[in-house]
């Protein structure tokens, strides 16, 4: 064979290779996207691909290896698609062609042409070293989401593109747990509506940003179940479904095993009890607002602003819908089913303030999913939130969605409660 042949055959089983490697990190992606990264399994991914277990172990020696690299592959992908945006002249190009190359991605990998990358929930819950080494990657997306937005002369501009960002990115995400309901020919459509609300946000002519904050409790106190639920929610949030171990929540909760169980029958049952009560405290203000009476931007800003307030405080975060994917998939639909009634509940109020000119006319289904997004994901800003005075953190980051991406205002004008 001459030297020739011997490079060409070497280039072949290159290419075998990474096709295969390709193909395992694809069945991986699926697997963490239907069962989270600690539910995978070798032996599943080997199935998806058609291969024995050993094989699979040929390309990574464990299974927090090929969790990795799956996480890797997302992070490439939200970079590339970054840099791409951000060569665009303006934040408004560079948000829109952010926009444009998710949607294009998700309509390939629905056209089957390209497969699904993995979700992100699961990061937290990684081992070290992989997990700082993700991290890292993480803030570097955070931070050149962030650049999107234009210069930052001031820590209040700062302030303001970091929520942005968050916002931005977690809407990003958002759109596989409700882009299925419409059909590919629409997903122009969908995007368009979507970038309007981002570039315009839901505030009418003349609406400013005065909510009433909500009493949920009515003077209520605790009981000691739901400080048991609430403090599950916020380890859960921090380390995911499959991080978050029964041994793990019970040592928080400065209880033994025994006593957990005795609150609940399993691990499932708690998560199907957080999301619970964290969907009637989204419910609870939606019912709220609407007692209390007013035009529906204030209703919806008082909604808005009375949820964001409880995810910065310590009285009690949302259960993230990063656990989700932990659970049966009969449980995971029925959460989704209440999560959809609640953000048609929004996309109600949007309806009827459009028709009242106090919300500005847009897609009342798209902009209740987005502010779904906005709210679920604002446990994650807690310290960015504590650097600053309350009311302005709500303010802040409410504006993204309530004025649009591009209104300064939130950074002119007090903050009120």
């Amino acid at each position: 064979m001459s030297a020739i042949e011997g490079v060409a055959r070497a280039g072949e089983g290159t290419k075998r290779f990474q096709a295969k490697r390709d193909a395992i990190l694809a069945a991986a992606a699926e697997a963490i996207n239907e069962q989270s990264a600690k539910g995978m399994t070798f032996a599943d991914v080997a199935r998806r691909v058609g291969l024995n277990t050993t094989s699979v172990t040929y390309y990574f020696k464990r299974k927090e290896d090929l969790a990795a690299a799956a996480f890797d592959q997302t992070i490439d992908t939200l970079l590339a698609t970054l840099d791409d945006a951000l060569e665009q002249a303006t934040p408004e190009d560079r948000v829109a062609r952010f926009v444009a190359l998710t949607f294009a991605r998700l309509t390939r990998v629905r056209a089957g042409s390209e497969a699904a990358v993995a979700v992100l929930s699961d990061l937290r819950a990684m081992d070290e070293p992989a997990k700082g080494a993700l991290l890292g990657r993480w803030r570097e997306v955070f931070r050149r989401t962030r650049q999107l937005f234009g210069p930052m002369p001031t820590r209040a501009h700062t302030d303001l593109n970091g929520a942005r960002a968050h916002v931005l990115l977690e809407n990003s995400f958002w759109l596989t747990a409700w882009l299925d309901r419409y059909d590919s020919d629409q997903l122009p459509r969908v995007e368009a509506r979507l970038m309007d609300l981002l570039a315009g946000g839901l505030a009418g002519p003349g609406a400013e940003w005065a909510p009433s904050l909500l009493d949920l409790t009515h003077g209520a106190t605790r009981s000691s179940r739901e400080n048991f639920l609430l403090a599950a929610t916020r380890l859960i949030n921090e380390l995911g479904y499959r991080g978050a171990s029964v041994q793990r929540i019970a040592s928080e909760l400065n209880v033994t095993k025994g006593s957990f169980y005795h609150h609940l029958d399993a691990k499932d049952d708690l998560v199907t009890q957080c999301y619970a009560r964290s969907f009637e405290t989204i419910a609870g203000a939606q019912r709220e607002a609407d007692a209390g009476g007013g035009s529906h931007w204030h209703r919806l800003s008082s909604t808005v602003a009375t949820l964001l307030d409880s995810q910065f405080s310590d009285a009690g975060p949302l259960l993230r819908t990063t656990a989700l994917s932990g659970l049966p998939i009969g449980v995971r639909q029925v959460m989704m089913d209440r999560s959809n009634r609640i953000a048609r509940r929004f996309a109600g109020t949007i309806s009827d303030g459009v028709a009242e000119g106090s919300c500005r006319p847009v897609d009342a289904l798209i902009a209740a999913q987005a502010l779904m997004a906005l709210q679920n994901a604002a446990f994650d800003m807690r310290s960015w939130s504590r650097t600053m005075p309350r009311d302005r953190a709500v303010a802040l980051y409410a504006s993204t969605l309530m004025f649009g991406m591009f209104d300064d205002r939130a950074i002119k004008e007090p903050a009120s409660r």
